[in-house]
């Protein structure tokens, strides 16, 4: 159930309810902090058990999407939204028009991009009625799909986890336990494998399975609960959160836990546990911030070599915080919050939340609606 106190507790400044029982939207967004800039992040479509699982889901991760600007060093906050609904047969033009409008009406203060179970066709819906969504066709000045750059991002966190455990950031003869091979996972995949890594996968969806085995007959596939028993390097979740819990944290025969997925730890003291472990973890938004880094291109106009160049600082960036948490000697996750809480600290004594329209971060940009 949704409270003050939950908010509070959270750090959350606005949930918003969306309804539209004409084309069935039922939508949830949540705006955690906008101290560094306007709420950003993506939308997700997802048929949930119940309205309180969309609810805790929209608030953990739109938390995770501020600590993953401020992080990253980008002037953004965090913010996130959840669609409830079934992707295959939910999913509509006016469902996503309908849900632009309410973005419209929300006056800049969060911006969408494409997440689970949504493409650039559906953010192309969208733009037909807010400028507010990035991940837009580059035929409109947008980027496309940010998931190649996500994938990106997270390979060079795997690849400084490679240094940092085995002395070279090569992934050449790394064996590597993939969970999750959507758009993001098969990105990472071809990455790790034109890397020289040994790839054992798992999916809960047929067509990607399939998908993969015919791309990439050299991996091997396991069930989707055998894949935490794999005698490998790396485990790189890329589906869905908290994977790292009570009941699979024993069961992992593996050096580094890094991957895609957020909210990977299903509580914060499994970071701990991994340390205790030996078991180097990279925070999920530490390194797949790159699809956002992407995206935030946007706003000045995007260029992929600009892109490149930003998602490539992951790298120094992950071995900055693996410095810091042998330094202090805490759980690295816990090195990450205290940089990203101390930059949204300091701008915090110097400019309240944001509370404008965004026209001046996209000068010039229409939506499709008056192109």
């Amino acid at each position: 159930m949704l409270s003050f106190e939950k908010l509070y507790s959270m750090g959350h400044e606005q949930v918003v309810f969306l309804s539209d029982p004409s084309c069935g939207l039922k939508a949830i967004i949540a705006v955690h902090n906008t101290t560094l800039g306007p709420a950003l992040g993506g939308t997700r479509m997802w048929q949930y058990k119940s309205e309180e699982d969309a609810l805790e889901d929209v608030l953990r991760l739109s938390k995770g999407m501020t600590y993953k600007a401020a992080i990253s060093g980008l002037n953004l906050g965090g913010g996130k939204a959840v669609l409830i609904g079934d992707p295959d047969k939910d999913k509509s033009e006016a469902l996503f028009r309908s849900y632009g409008r309410y973005l419209e009406s929300l006056n800049g203060r969060y911006i969408t991009a494409e997440d689970v179970n949504i493409g650039v066709a559906d953010i192309e819906h969208i733009f037909t009625e807010t400028r507010n969504v990035v991940g837009v066709a580059k035929i409109h000045g947008g980027s496309g799909n940010p998931a190649p750059f996500t994938a990106l991002g997270v390979f060079r966190g795997i690849e400084a986890c490679c240094y940092k455990v085995f002395g070279t950031r090569s992934l050449s003869g790394r064996t590597v336990a993939l969970q999750g091979v959507g758009s993001v996972g098969q990105n990472l995949m071809k990455l790790l494998t034109d890397g020289g890594a040994k790839i054992f996968f798992t999916d809960i969806s047929e067509k990607n399975i399939q998908t993969v085995k015919e791309n990439f007959p050299e991996a091997e596939y396991v069930g989707p609960d055998e894949i935490y028993d794999v005698d490998a390097d790396i485990y790189t979740p890329c589906a869905l959160g908290a994977t790292i819990n009570d009941a699979t944290i024993g069961r992992l025969k593996v050096k580094i836990v890094a991957g895609a997925a957020n909210n990977q730890l299903k509580e914060d003291r499994h970071g701990a546990e991994l340390k205790s472990r030996n078991v180097l973890y990279a925070p999920d938004y530490l390194i797949n911030a790159g699809g956002l880094m992407n995206v935030s291109i946007e706003f000045e106009g995007w260029s992929e070599n600009k892109s490149l160049r930003m998602v490539d600082t992951i790298y120094d960036t992950t071995l900055r915080i693996f410095q810091l948490s042998d330094e202090q000697n805490i759980p690295v996750n816990q090195a990450t919050d205290i940089l990203a809480e101390r930059r949204i600290n300091e701008i915090k004594n110097i400019k309240t939340s944001y509370l404008g329209n965004v026209s001046h971060r996209f000068p010039g940009r229409k939506t499709r609606h008056n192109l």
